[in-house]
């Protein structure tokens, strides 16, 4: 695009109203993976060195990659398995901070 970021044709259209059908969930969910699993889908991410400028402005903007793959990830699993995900995100969150000390905060 203008901004120098490439963008999937399918979603392009999609998002234009040009096509009428998503591109494959394997594809929005980029870079998250799926592995099937005995017991349910692992979904992990996938570290490819040409989405480092992606992964530097979602560190900037502090935007997790689970929020960037909302609409993926609610489209694969659905709003409620989404929303424990966030949820488990929080929980994660608040035990990492009760964890820290004041030394850990400290500026130098």
């Amino acid at each position: 695009d203008e901004k120098g970021i490439a963008k999937c044709g399918i979603e392009r259209a999609y998002n234009a109203g040009v096509i009428t059908f998503r591109k494959p969930v394997s594809c929005h969910l980029y870079p998250a993976r799926l592995t099937e699993m005995k017991t349910g889908v692992a979904v992990n991410y996938h570290h490819w060195p040409i989405c480092a400028p992606a992964c530097a402005c979602g560190d900037k903007l502090q935007v997790p990659v689970y929020v960037f793959l909302k609409d993926a990830l609610t489209r694969r699993f659905g709003a409620e398995w989404y929303e424990k995900l966030c949820a488990a995100a929080r929980w994660l969150e608040e035990e990492k901070r009760a964890g820290e000390t004041p030394s850990d905060n400290a500026k130098d």
